[in-house]
């Protein structure tokens, strides 16, 4: 079988690097908010080219953190995508907030922008983009809607680390980036982890209080905050990993060329000029998904849907049931997602095209 990630190769290939970083934090005796995490976090703002980041315990805690310091909270809306995965909705529950999900285009799934205004009232405070699969939002229309309505704008690039917009990576954009570190991510710890990225130095501050229990220093507390610390452990393995991210960026945009010249009888997702995608998943749309799925798991090859259910269906979702937002259903009814990943080899991107294209849609 031909796994959908395969984890096991990937830390053998980085073995002696993240071994020394593990390593340097086991001999140091500090575990909590050290050296490490803001090591990392100025690495990454550098990465990234945005003036601030501070390092969370997820990623779905960074979106919650970047709403608490924007000031949104209870009684708040926020508007954001009906195809992404669950935690997006889950960081704006925990802020406090209610959200309100909005259909998506239908050639990439990405949040249809031109839906927005139409859920716009006094409670809206924010929009959350989601820069599904890898690819960016159409930030200029989303950030020109904000400007429009007073909106604060936080970006979830869980999936995008190291996409761009107009030659402008994908975090940098909006009040706030927010990013997962899960090991499935471009760029993955071997555990939980996230980050928050700003340009604003107030919201800096006061995401470093908020993220330590709202402690401006110890034992004083100025905001009721969070327990959200990314820990040194993963901001060493994250901060040996971080050199890499291009090279297997790169790599996973040359697999997904491969896969879009050769194979057949599928239909690919859009990819926008606007930017350049990081191709954290590879989405493809077949006709009769569930069966083409089966045919794939029989024949040696593990594929996923990413994801099978639009928010509005989720029986934890308790708004906008009515409602039919036809493009996310139509969307996610035939994707499937198929290996993509540094250390796939030649051989088996080879084995998994031929296996496709035996396949009669």
């Amino acid at each position: 079988m031909i796994p959908f990630n395969n984890f096991k190769l990937h830390y053998q290939d980085l073995k002696s690097v993240t071994d020394n970083a593990i390593n340097r934090v086991m001999d140091s005796g500090w575990y909590v908010l050290g050296k490490e995490v803001e090591a990392f976090e100025n690495e990454f703002a550098r990465y990234l080219n945005v003036k601030y980041c501070v390092g969370v315990a997820s990623g779905t805690e960074a979106i919650t953190l970047a709403l608490m310091a924007n000031n949104i909270g209870r009684g708040d809306e926020v508007i954001t995508t009906n195809v992404t995965a669950f935690p997006t909705i889950t960081g704006i529950v925990q802020a406090g907030a209610k959200p309100v999900v909005v259909d998506v285009f239908e050639e990439d799934g990405l949040i249809d922008f031109t839906k927005i205004i139409s859920k716009i009232n006094i409670r809206t405070k924010g929009i959350v983009p989601v820069h599904l699969y890898g690819q960016s939002c159409d930030m200029d229309a989303i950030m020109k809607i904000a400007k429009q309505y007073n909106l604060c704008v936080i970006e979830d690039c869980a999936q995008a680390t190291g996409a761009t917009y107009k030659n402008e990576k994908c975090g940098t954009i909006g009040n706030c980036g927010t990013f997962s570190f899960y090991p499935t991510k471009n760029l993955g710890a071997y555990g939980d982890a996230g980050a928050i990225t700003t340009n604003s130095e107030e919201t800096y501050v006061k995401l470093l209080s908020l993220r330590n229990y709202g402690q401006t220093k110890k034992y004083h507390h100025d905001f009721n905050g969070i327990n959200s610390r990314l820990d040194e452990l993963q901001a060493a393995i994250l901060r040996a990993k971080l050199p890499f991210i291009e090279h297997w960026n790169k790599k996973r945009a040359q697999i997904a060329s491969y896969y879009k010249e050769h194979l057949k009888g599928v239909t690919f997702i859009k990819e926008n000029e606007y930017g350049q995608s990081v191709h954290h998943l590879f989405v493809i749309k077949v006709a009769n998904r569930d069966h083409f799925l089966e045919y794939l798991n029989n024949n040696g090859v593990a594929a996923l849907i990413h994801y099978p259910i639009p928010v509005h269906k989720q029986n934890a979702f308790l708004y906008q049931k009515s409602e039919k937002l036809s493009a996310s259903v139509i969307f996610t009814s035939d994707i499937i997602s198929l290996p993509i990943y540094p250390e796939l080899s030649e051989k088996n991107l080879q084995k998994i095209v031929a296996t496709i294209n035996k396949y009669e849609i």
